[in-house]
């Protein structure tokens, strides 16, 4: 599977962009990321061993991992190919089957991967496709013979979910939304803050793990606002299929209108720096906001609490260290976090301090490695995705015991 992801790596990026408008300068590292993931879930098909524990002497007690069975993987429509690639290889490696619903908004880039799938060999009714609107999702999660919902997506529907599979008392994996904060120490190197924060031009600020919430020590507040509006109004922002394009459109109207909303809003208590339009001209008809920045906004507001999901970033001004972790566990989301720091010390107090489930710092977007557990806490979700920790999600350790 890894290798044709690859080898189909121009075609499956080309698929993303038209799916989502991720440019396409950019989808080619999502395509790499699923084969990563893909290969990554390999190398553990074959060593999932148990472990042999205390006994009673001529006794014998081990353990072994089975697989659950069955699972029913609802996938986000923000990274198709890579959504499909995390839920679907590490089950697969677990020894179980896989039914992909994929999101309405995005359905053929989960075909496609589906077809190498077939090509690579995997046996056929072991990974199937099932597309459609939300009709078919409740008829996967309610279905018995499901031994485990994975689903990417909003709290609210997660809780759906949820309580559909209580009726069958089946397990579940939730990756949620994220509201991630930025913790930008007054020591932190302000062009690797920018580069960070320009994360959102992959897929227009829709990502769960994008840090939005900039949480911004007021000895740089100045510099780092004049800086960000200089790199947000650099970007050229267009056609997804142009590879001059650096930053592409939100997934539909519906999705604008929100986040406009959203803006909107934060005039009233907060400053938009630059941006918080909708595109015109040549791009009037389609759904392209610019890339916006709102300061002087607190934490109890709106936009310091809700997920935007769009190119829009919030900005939010701390004193001293204390503070800076206050504000940012101060949130229903614990998916990820960011800490920008000359000061090593300061760099792992701050990591540990924070209430979420992966912290990076002093760069990156997208705390995610095939190689490392990620996932959430609170309303972020639960289960881990990645490494020897995502595949044994899919598992179920049994005890075995001997007796002389």
């Amino acid at each position: 599977m890894a290798d044709l992801v690859r080898r189909d790596r121009d075609g499956l990026a080309a698929v993303t962009t038209a799916e989502v408008g991720i440019p396409i300068s950019m989808a080619p590292f999502s395509v790499d990321f699923a084969a990563d993931w893909i290969e990554e879930s390999a190398r553990w098909a074959d060593r999932l061993g148990g472990e042999v524990l205390p006994s009673a002497p001529g006794d014998l007690i081990y353990t072994q991992a089975d697989p659950l069975g069955v699972v029913g993987a609802l996938t986000t429509w923000n990274g198709p190919i890579a959504a499909f690639a995390m839920a679907v290889a590490p089950a697969l490696a677990a020894g179980c089957t896989v039914v992909v619903k994929p999101s309405e908004l995005a359905p053929f880039g989960a075909l496609r991967i589906a077809q190498l799938c077939a090509e690579a060999g995997i046996p056929p009714g072991v990974v199937s496709v099932l597309p459609g609107r939300a009709e078919a999702g409740e008829a996967l999660v309610g279905h018995p013979g499901i031994d485990k919902v994975v689903f990417t997506g909003s709290p609210p529907t997660a809780r759906l979910i949820a309580a559909a599979c209580a009726q069958h008392l089946t397990p579940t994996l939730f990756e949620l939304g994220g509201k991630s904060a930025v913790i930008v120490c007054a020591d932190a190197d302000l062009d690797r803050v920018v580069s960070s924060v320009l994360g959102l031009s992959f897929a227009a600020g829709q990502s769960c793990t994008l840090g939005s919430r900039l949480v911004v020590h007021r000895s740089v507040v100045g510099e780092l606002t004049d800086r960000l509006v200089a790199a947000f109004e650099s970007l050229r922002q267009g056609n997804p299929a142009d590879p001059a394009t650096m930053l592409g459109p939100v997934i539909n109207d519906a999705a604008c209108e929100r986040i406009l909303g959203l803006i909107d809003r934060a005039r009233g208590y907060g400053r938009v720096v630059t941006g918080g339009e909708r595109r015109g001209g040549e791009l009037a008809e389609g759904f392209f906001i610019a890339p916006t920045l709102v300061d002087r906004i607190d934490n109890s507001s709106e936009l310091a609490r809700t997920e935007a999901f769009g190119p829009l970033v919030g900005l939010l001004e701390y004193g001293d260290d204390a503070e800076a972790v206050r504000i940012a566990n101060d949130s229903e989301y614990g998916l990820a976090g960011y800490v920008f720091t000359a000061d090593a010390s300061r760099a792992h107090r701050l990591a540990a301090q924070f209430d979420v489930g992966s912290v990076t710092v002093n760069g990156g977007t997208v705390p995610i490695s095939a190689q490392a557990p990620f996932g959430g806490r609170k309303s972020s979700g639960h289960g881990k995705q990645g490494g020897l920790a995502g595949v044994l999600e899919f598992t179920s350790t049994k005890s075995i015991q001997i007796v002389s």
